[in-house]
């Protein structure tokens, strides 16, 4: 084993995508010392994205003062990962996160205004690819905040421009986007987007995501009138119709946000990470690609990471194993689709509960398992692959 490619998703609530990659990495180091190892953290769009493209392709954190939830000034970042494109990548839970409004959480008063303002330093720094992390949000503007601080206008009753919140989304009666930065039609846009919530109604942001932004029944249904009304002005004011749009009610309406206001593309995460990482050129050479996610079941190939690999280590042939935290009785055609195997950590039948406690030290003698095998392979049959 020469060079292997480790790319998982991270194991809902136990275990980071980071984490998954440092401790497949020692394990491998300690059965292969001289093997190459190719770390890629994926990351999905919420806290934590900007380190995860750093991480895989080397980069820097630009650190900017900017407007957080509830308009405080504060000091937020973003990532410039060396991809040789001038490309940025921002999160907007860095300045409109949950974890900023802990202990005042009201997603009818906070704003994405932040996240506008970082896109426009990205620019100022002459980054023309954008990519923006929907995850980890406070918010339920539909991203107007964002779209004001990059040059919209907003109009209410009165005939006065104003800075559209939750609450006040209702009050919108004129859009006019022809203020809007104009470097923003140069750019290329990306919205990271994992979901596919519609931006109102019972499966959009306000009745799934208000409650655990700090939402009572009452303001869910407030919030959910207001997208309503943003919907319609914006199909009045903008021609676009993002009424049904898949992932329109990621964070808070900002997917609707972003693909009206900035004419963003909304891709799932994995999607984003494989083409900014060049994924294609990272894989040359490889023996093996290790990837993995906390429940491996049929939706595995649909859009998340595992499907996404394992197109490419299909294509080109490279044995790819799955290590998942459990694996369900309905994964589907795994094996069709380019899988090689897939091993379970979980050791014995117990509540999720108990098993998360121990998923560190499962993961690593799952590895142990899987790379002592390798070795013997390796060994016996000089280099051959599985």
């Amino acid at each position: 084993m020469k060079k292997v490619v480790l790319i998982p998703d991270s194991f809902k609530g136990t275990l980071s995508s980071a984490k998954v990659c440092e401790i497949m990495s020692k394990c491998i180091h300690n059965k292969f010392p001289d093997c190459e190892i190719v770390q890629i953290p994926v990351a999905d769009g919420g806290e934590g994205t900007v380190d995860c493209f750093l991480q895989a392709v080397g980069g820097r954190k630009r650190r900017v003062t900017v407007c957080g939830p509830f308009m405080e000034r504060i000091e937020s970042f973003y990532g410039i990962p060396d991809t040789g494109d001038k490309t940025a990548v921002i999160e907007m839970a860095a300045c409109a996160g949950l974890p900023l409004a802990e202990g005042r959480e009201n997603p009818e008063l906070t704003s994405t205004y932040g996240v506008g303002e970082l896109i426009a330093d990205a620019l100022e720094q002459g980054c023309r690819n954008i990519i923006i992390g929907l995850g980890g949000s406070s918010t339920n503007d539909g991203g107007c905040g964002m779209a004001a601080a990059l040059g919209a206008k907003f109009y209410g009753e009165d005939g006065e421009a104003f800075l559209p919140v939750g609450g006040t989304l209702k009050n919108i009666k004129r859009i006019d986007i022809s203020g809007l930065d104009r470097r923003l039609k140069q750019t290329c846009i990306t919205a990271m987007c994992d979901i596919d919530n519609p931006l109102y109604g019972a499966n959009g942001a306000a009745f799934i995501f208000g409650p655990q932004k700090g939402a009572d029944p009452a303001m869910v249904n407030r919030l959910d009138a207001g997208l309503r009304c943003l919907s319609r002005q914006i199909l009045t004011d903008l021609g676009t119709d993002v009424s049904e749009l898949p992932g329109a009610g990621a964070a808070g309406g900002m997917g609707g946000g972003a693909a009206a206001f900035l004419h963003a593309r909304l891709c799932p995460g994995i999607e984003v990470v494989l083409e900014t990482v060049r994924f294609e050129e990272r894989i040359e050479g490889a023996d093996v690609i290790f990837t993995g996610e906390g429940r491996l079941d049929y939706q595995s190939l649909m859009g998340k990471v595992v499907g996404g690999v394992a197109k490419y280590a299909k294509r080109d042939g490279i044995p790819l194993i799955v290590v998942a935290g459990s694996i369900d009785e309905r994964t589907g055609d795994i094996y069709g689709s380019g899988v090689s195997a897939a091993f379970s950590i979980t050791r014995m039948p117990v509540p999720f509960t108990e098993a998360r406690k121990s998923s560190e030290e499962n993961l690593e003698r799952t590895m142990e398992d899987i790379l002592r095998l390798w070795k013997v392979i390796d060994e016996e049959y000089a280099g051959a692959p599985l």
